[in-house]
């Protein structure tokens, strides 16, 4: 059993069965967060997928507070090490497969954004879920859903910055997800949208499910 809570945003925590890990830590400046950064806990990995102030949000803090490794592009530790996070707590990777972390499978994806941008596709208790990070519509998203066969895709609907409701609904198909949950939408008033605009859309390969910031989902 996997739980994943949204906790506003891009920001994600998920909890196996032996590893706590967060997605986009952008917390104590999120106005969509229902969560205080001192209520996360104890957490094992940070994952950021680019290094945008709402997505690398409070990683470095989080690392200096509770030891967690911080997985992102190579890029991101040299901004970390300005920061004061040692450099024991720096995994940097780049894209193209995965790699197993204490019984976690983590690996990272295209992703067509800017600032070092990547998608990440985690894999524990026989679970794998795709976060697309922030990006636009393309065709190799279709190869993510054949590789690693998602049961959960999280995908930004809040255009401007990223895919619409649109492009979404097209790239959810793409993938094949058994659920997908949209993100990314409604922080800031250039991304507000409508997320059962963008449900009612998708038609086809996958159960769009709708959260609101502090729900969670369970696989």
């Amino acid at each position: 059993m996997v739980k994943i809570k949204w906790l506003g945003h891009a920001a994600f925590l998920v909890e196996f069965s032996k590893k706590r890990i967060v997605i986009d830590p952008f917390i104590s400046q999120n106005p969509s967060s229902t969560i205080k950064l001192d209520q996360l806990g104890k957490v094992d990995y940070v994952l950021v997928t680019h290094n945008h102030f709402d997505h690398l949000g409070d990683a470095f803090e989080i690392s200096k507070k509770t030891g967690a490794k911080i997985v992102g592009m190579f890029e991101l530790s040299q901004m970390g090490k300005e920061a004061g996070v040692p450099d024991d707590n720096f995994i940097g990777m780049n894209k193209g497969s995965q790699t197993e972390f204490d019984g976690i499978k983590i690996g990272m994806t295209a992703a067509v954004h800017s600032g070092n941008e990547a998608g990440f596709v985690v894999t524990g208790d026989g679970k794998t879920i795709y976060h697309a990070g922030d990006t636009a519509l393309f065709g190799d998203m279709k190869l993510i859903g054949e590789i690693y066969k998602p049961d959960l895709a999280l995908l930004p609907i809040g255009g401007f910055f990223t895919m619409s409701p649109l492009e979404a609904k097209y790239a959810a198909e793409l993938i094949g997800a058994k659920i997908t949950v949209p993100m990314h939408f409604n922080t800031f008033p250039p991304i507000k949208q409508d997320p059962k605009k963008f449900k009612d859309m998708v038609q086809k390969n996958t159960e769009v499910r709708l959260l609101e910031p502090g729900q969670e989902l369970t696989l």
